[in-house]
């Protein structure tokens, strides 16, 4: 199976450069939760698939004493979002400390796309049980099934992308420090029956003052 990931992002840490004061007046600017559950539902990953899925059934036709397998292979494309789910988010920001409860990234939505599904798709076997339109229907079905259960497996494409939702919100408020001259710090909390340690890397986001402001993408 072919794999590749691009990141579906928006510029949301262009931090509202347009607000900004003279040097000697530091931006009057804090963590918004609003702003960090954006970052949250915009840092999904699209996973790209292109597969060979085989279908097999014995005895699908049958005469008298006689019986035929059915066997013949889908090749189709599509994508699987993966991310975090922002109902399970909690951000609290109490006073210079912003506690977030991330939960671990589950599949947000999965889709075959239908495009690459052409008549030279399915390839049938020779001997092979006659394939009727229904039967194309419930493989490709079973395909888009198989796919979502492959990237529900894949834990290191899990940990990607709840450690990229972490490092976008670690970004965020690194701008903010860096801005305004404060020292907001995160302390990232597990959600409920979760034990998963964030990386060390994004575990603070403490940029001292004199850091230069960000470069807008």
């Amino acid at each position: 199976m072919k794999k590749t990931i691009s990141l579906s992002l928006a510029a949301l840490l262009a931090l509202a450069c347009t607000a900004c004061k003279p040097a000697e007046e530091a931006p009057a600017m804090v963590p918004e939760e609003t702003q960090m559950r954006a970052i949250c539902e915009l840092s999904v990953m699209d996973c790209y698939y292109h597969n060979v899925a085989k279908v097999y059934r014995k005895d699908a036709e049958k005469f008298l004493f006689f019986s035929k397998d059915q066997e013949f292979w889908i090749e189709y494309d599509g994508i699987v979002q993966v991310g975090v789910n922002m109902a399970d988010v909690s951000i609290q920001v109490d006073g210079s400390t912003v506690n977030i409860t991330l939960p671990q990234a589950t599949v947000l939505n999965c889709q075959v796309d239908e495009s690459s599904l052409t008549e030279d798709s399915y390839i049938v076997a020779e001997g092979s049980a006659k394939v009727s339109a229904e039967d194309q229907s419930q493989a490709f079905a079973e395909a888009q099934a198989d796919m979502k259960a492959a990237a529900e497996a894949d834990q290191n494409l899990l940990l990607a992308a709840r450690q990229q939702a972490q490092q976008l919100l670690t970004d965020y408020i690194t701008n903010i420090n860096a801005l305004t001259g404060q020292n907001y710090t995160i302390q990232w909390l597990d959600a409920p029956g979760e034990s998963q340690t964030p990386p060390a890397e994004s575990a603070t986001a403490s940029t001292p003052a004199s850091s230069p402001e960000p470069e807008a993408e």
